[in-house]
């Protein structure tokens, strides 16, 4: 059931029996020189095309701008900043707070917004809220195997993860030449970068946030190289994902 679907009397019948509702946010923003600048909005509406054949919870419109300051620097990125999207995903969740709703399930598509959601998480259950963060690149490496079959995997940034969600989705929006390797800058000789947001020192990661563009000039980072990625894998973390929260939002339903 989507918000922008039905009249407001549909809506005010709707919010009369139930408290919760489905908040997605996405990103508009590099991955890569062979992905969409819309990757992190594209893959969660798609989640959400899955969700709705098998739940009449209500799916409010995609927020498709977030945080990522730090990839500004690349052509088409557009980024809030963190006060900003605070502010605007505050507001969104307090109006539908205002009618009612109470559990809130967000679909979230690009990790700069996790912070932002922990602040929000708090700010509203003090109003007797619940919010559930729904990061559904990392739900998959539990719910689905590696390209590769392995058990224990992660995935990227634009990477073959995303890639091949992707792929499932559209394969138009893929530019196969422009997948290449994307080797990472060293901060020093001793402290190279293990990840967009990672240093390693002796064996061990250490957080260090900089500019993208000065840890990669190709904009994916990440341990899945994008040419391992294949639609079937993609549309089998697309569907997965979505029956998880489907299920997982029968249980919150209760609560």
């Amino acid at each position: 059931m989507r918000l922008e679907n039905v009249t407001w009397p549909q809506a005010e019948a709707y919010f009369k029996e139930n408290d919760i509702a489905i908040v997605p946010i996405g990103s508009i923003e590099c991955h890569g020189k062979h992905l969409p600048l819309g990757t992190d909005t594209l893959i969660p509406n798609r989640i959400l095309d899955f969700i709705e054949e098998k739940t009449d919870t209500l799916i409010v419109p995609t927020m498709p701008y977030g945080n990522t300051d730090y990839l500004a620097s690349f052509p088409g990125t557009i980024s809030l900043g963190p006060e900003i999207t605070y502010q605007v995903m505050y507001q969104i969740l307090d109006g539908l707070y205002q009618n009612g709703i109470r559990k809130f399930v967000v679909l979230n598509g690009h990790g700069g917004n996790n912070s932002i959601l922990d602040r929000l998480s708090v700010d509203f259950e003090k109003k007797g809220c619940i919010l559930v963060q729904m990061n559904w690149w990392i739900m998959v490496w539990d719910l689905v195997k590696g390209y590769d079959g392995s058990e224990k995997w992660n995935g990227g940034h634009g990477g073959a993860e995303e890639t091949a969600a992707i792929m499932a989705i559209n394969k138009d929006l893929v530019d196969y030449d422009a997948i290449q390797d994307s080797p990472l800058k060293e901060l020093s000789k001793d402290l190279p970068f293990s990840g967009m947001a990672t240093v390693r020192f002796k064996g061990v990661d250490i957080p260090v946030r900089r500019l993208t563009k000065n840890v990669t000039d190709n904009g994916w980072v990440g341990p899945d190289h994008p040419k391992y990625a294949t639609a079937e894998w993609g549309n089998e973390m697309l569907v997965k994902t979505a029956d998880y929260i489907v299920e997982f939002i029968k249980v919150l339903k209760d609560i």
